[in-house]
């Protein structure tokens, strides 16, 4: 029988830890994403990356026939254009941070609503942010988060900040727009009003009114306790038998109004009485408990609500309630950031909305 052939010398193994060159290139090359890049837009539109880049950030430098192809390549592609990155080397993101405490309740989100519908028209996009309460206590988390994102400006609910977001907020040298609140001497720049004049104006309103024995259900929310707190202490300046206010969750709602009423009723409060709420929902719930007891109101029970909003003027009875223009505040306010935003200066650096009683058949 013809013998075996021997086999073919073995190649022996690399060492352990020694990989070859080929494995070592791919074990070292960084792994595609599989996104869509602006090399691929560029690609396709049959155009650099530097005119991609031009027809996103600066369109009207690009002829109207290359903006075509490029944007037809990105819709093609389905590409979103890194705005973070191309922002961060031009200084420039076109990113304005909002921070309020709610959307839940009309007053804050009408004012950020007209932010954004303003901002946008300029070519600017809104971060919204919900601090929630209090305030403070989320806020500076959400600073923190929001200025690593390197927004051009920013809107802001209130004039109290923790003394560390008071720092962050004077390092990051943009332009600051505080809104609803007057109580404290700007960052920057703060539209709103007075809430201690507020409490005062009302107090008065009910002792020319000839009421003289009154009450507060007030949210526990900063500046709902300085309304609170103002009408208490003028009301006393008055004479008036002031009693000690109910103060509920923020934010506050209906059943909360139905509730501080039956407190304060079942606590002794008189009929005859008039009645600050912090709000027109607390305001409403202080009707329908009335109603519910079968109390007359004004007569036996009179209560102001606070925001005149849109249903105040068609509850039964209507309410009377203290307007603030929700709408003019986000107006100035996107006013104020987009003249900065341009370089300009603005004439007014505070600017008082002011507010305005408004009486109805509540009181």
């Amino acid at each position: 029988m013809p013998s075996t052939p021997p086999a073919p010398p073995r190649t022996p193994p690399a060492e352990a830890g020694a990989p070859s060159r080929r494995r070592a290139g791919r074990r070292g090359a960084r792994p595609s994403s599989g996104r869509v890049t602006l090399g691929d837009v560029a690609k396709l539109a049959g155009v650099s990356s530097m005119t991609v880049s031009r027809v996103i950030n600066q369109p009207d430098s690009v002829s109207a026939e290359v903006q075509k192809a490029v944007r037809e390549a990105i819709a093609r592609l389905g590409y979103v254009p890194d705005l973070l990155a191309g922002g961060l080397a031009s200084s420039r993101t076109r990113l304005v941070a909002a921070i309020v405490p709610t959307v839940a309740h009309v007053m804050f989100s009408a004012s950020v609503q007209y932010l954004t519908d303003r901002l946008a028209a300029e070519g600017y996009q809104v971060l919204l942010g919900l601090s929630g309460y209090p305030e403070t206590v989320r806020e500076e988390e959400l600073i923190l988060a929001i200025l690593s994102r390197r927004p051009e400006a920013l809107y802001l609910t209130g004039t109290s900040h923790s003394p560390q977001s008071r720092k962050q907020l004077r390092a990051a040298k943009i332009p600051i727009v505080e809104t609803w609140d007057l109580s404290r001497k700007p960052l920057d720049m703060a539209v709103g009003f007075s809430h201690t004049a507020v409490g005062v104006r009302v107090a008065d309103y009910f002792h020319a009114k000839g009421y003289r024995r009154v009450a507060a259900i007030s949210a526990g929310d900063e500046r709902a306790m300085l309304r609170c707190n103002a009408f208490a202490a003028t009301s006393r300046d008055h004479g008036a038998d002031v009693v000690a206010p109910v103060v509920t969750a923020s934010p506050s709602t209906l059943q909360m109004g139905r509730a501080g009423l039956a407190q304060l009723l079942d606590g002794g409060f008189p009929l005859g009485g008039a009645i600050f709420t912090s709000s027109d929902a607390l305001a409403h719930g202080v009707v329908l408990e009335a109603q519910a007891r079968g109390l007359a109101v004004p007569s036996q029970v009179a209560v102001i609500g606070f925001g005149d909003l849109d249903y105040a003027a068609n509850t039964s009875p209507p309410l009377s309630s203290v307007f603030v223009d929700r709408f003019a505040v986000g107006r100035l306010a996107a006013e104020a950031l987009l003249t900065r935003l341009g370089g300009g200066t603005v004439a007014e650096r505070v600017i008082d909305v002011g507010f305005e009683i408004v009486e109805r058949a509540t009181t």
